[in-house]
């Protein structure tokens, strides 16, 4: 088992280094799960099944997903839990988490980051990232 922690950072990028560096080529990611704090994702129009529709959202979010990596490129479908008890779903794109991932910006009237929100509580940061590859599995995060 390789357990691979994103505590701070893009998910596809760190995804993608972690199994360059591990030397897997082909996987399969059984779960994924966790908080970020923004996120792209895309689907299809209904009339086009080879079309992608990408949606940036600056919100954070609960994630739950699964995927393949495929010559060392990770591909992740996810659905993402936001406010109002809404889900959105689809192909991910990218996926921050913590306050020094690229483009985050803080400031005092909004929440604080789910990177930073207490373990104890029922948002706790909690990566799992489990990939089957050669026998071997990519991981768990705290």
């Amino acid at each position: 088992m390789i357990v691979i922690d994103v505590q701070n950072g893009e998910l596809m990028e760190t995804l993608t280094r972690a199994a360059k560096e591990r030397g897997i080529t082909n996987a399969a990611i059984v779960s994924l799960i966790g908080g970020v704090d923004r996120f792209t994702i895309s689907t299809m129009p209904e009339d086009d099944a080879t079309s992608d529709v990408i949606t940036q959202y600056e919100i954070p979010a609960e994630m739950h997903g699964s995927g393949e990596i495929l010559d060392g490129v990770p591909h992740i479908h996810a659905t993402m839990a936001v406010a109002g008890d809404r889900g959105l779903a689809g192909h991910l794109h990218t996926a921050h988490i913590g306050p020094g991932s690229p483009g985050h910006t803080s400031s005092r009237s909004s929440p604080p980051p789910v990177s930073q929100l207490g373990c104890g509580s029922s948002f706790a940061i909690r990566r799992a990232i489990r990939a089957l590859g050669r026998g071997e599995v990519i991981g768990r995060g705290r």
